[in-house]
């Protein structure tokens, strides 16, 4: 039997690698904790243990923060391309329980299309992870549109990871940065993702949001506001809450209650997919977010299999066994003429009123 075939299995889409490459560059640039905390221990092993421990068919794995970046213009090219033919190998030395997400040399915009088309077309990565801000630029910023030209033609999967942006860093709170300061990086990009009209302009790129979007769920409605605002109404002409609702959300760090009642209520459940944070979130860390999904009350047992599993299969049908049919994905569009008509007449009024309250 096959070491797939031999596996149920769950499939986890926010799985972190510390490759020999990224280890050794940290360690020349004298980097010594990774987001406020220390540069845990790593190796495949420990990796596939957490999996057979908790039924986890499949790993995607990523470099969390910082990145590359670190490493400065040439060498952050270098090492990406390391880093990714590292999680490649690792894919290819254990059939069906690793993928990978490909990080990219941001935000050095040619060099990542570069790498990215490498990553997709030959390595065969299941996508690329971008982090929400890089340099202080977050994702949706107009420099980076040649990249999301690129990955909009190959329909990827882009999975948005945080980071620490400098005005996080500067506040001076006696905090680590991922406690709080990772979840306003997620928020800050996604929105502006909306609010640029990015995700009009690219709508065949599938974007997983990680910690369930940081604060994007719960600031909904508010966020949402910007529909009023003309400038806004025309990037995002379909409404904010449409895009937002586009996203897909991980569970990391944020299975509890709370978190998903509010994600549930925003996003189809279909949207919802687990997510460990392995080795940043150690194995009893792990072990508690597997038990906090089991254990979610307000979803059945069919439910919470799809967030384990079914629904991750819809994205990544590549990881399916014979017998399953994952399901198909929606297909997103631009305006037609007709949404964009009946567009232009809202903005008219929005720009009318504007101009009155602003007399």
């Amino acid at each position: 039997m096959s070491e797939l075939a031999s596996l149920s299995g769950r499939i986890d889409v926010h799985h972190h690698v510390l490759p020999p490459a990224l280890l050794a560059a940290l360690d020349r640039h004298g980097i010594i904790d990774m987001a406020g905390g220390p540069v845990p221990k790593w190796n495949p092993r420990m990796s596939l243990g957490i999996l057979e421990e908790h039924d986890i068919q499949t790993a995607i794995t990523s470099v969390s923060a910082p990145g590359v970046r670190f490493a400065g213009g040439a060498e952050a090219a270098s090492l990406a391309r390391a880093c990714n033919e590292f999680a490649a190998d690792m894919a290819v030395r254990h059939p069906g329980r690793f993928g990978s997400f490909a990080i990219l040399p941001m935000p050095f915009t040619a060099a990542a299309c570069a790498e990215a088309v490498h990553a997709l077309d030959v390595l065969k990565a299941a996508g690329v992870v971008l982090l929400g801000s890089v340099d202080g630029i977050f994702l949706g910023d107009p420099r980076f549109e040649e990249l999301m030209a690129e990955l909009d033609r190959r329909s990827a999967i882009v999975f948005i990871h945080p980071n620490l942006h400098p005005s996080s860093e500067q506040l001076g709170l006696d905090m680590p940065g991922f406690l709080m300061e990772f979840l306003c990086d997620t928020t800050r990009a996604s929105l502006n993702l909306i609010l640029t009209g990015t995700l009009e302009r690219y709508p065949r790129i599938r974007w997983i949001l990680a910690h369930a979007g940081g604060f994007l769920p719960y600031a909904a409605w508010r966020l949402s506001l910007a529909n009023m605002m003309p400038k806004f109404a025309k990037q995002a002409p379909q409404g904010v809450l449409t895009y937002m609702r586009r996203f897909y959300f991980d569970t990391a760090l944020s299975p509890s209650p709370y978190a998903m009642a509010a994600l549930g209520q925003l996003v189809d459940h279909s949207h919802i997919l687990f997510g460990s944070d392995f080795p940043f979130a150690p194995a009893p860390v792990t072990a508690m977010q597997v038990n906090g999904v089991e254990t979610l009350s307000f979803w059945n047992a069919q439910q919470k299999t799809a967030v384990f599993r079914s629904n991750a299969l819809a994205l990544f049908p590549q990881f399916a066994k014979a017998h399953e049919a994952p399901a198909a994905l929606a297909t997103h569009h631009r305006q037609t003429l007709k949404q964009r008509l009946r567009g232009a007449v809202r903005l008219s009024v929005l720009n009318t009123v504007d101009r009155i309250r602003n007399r």
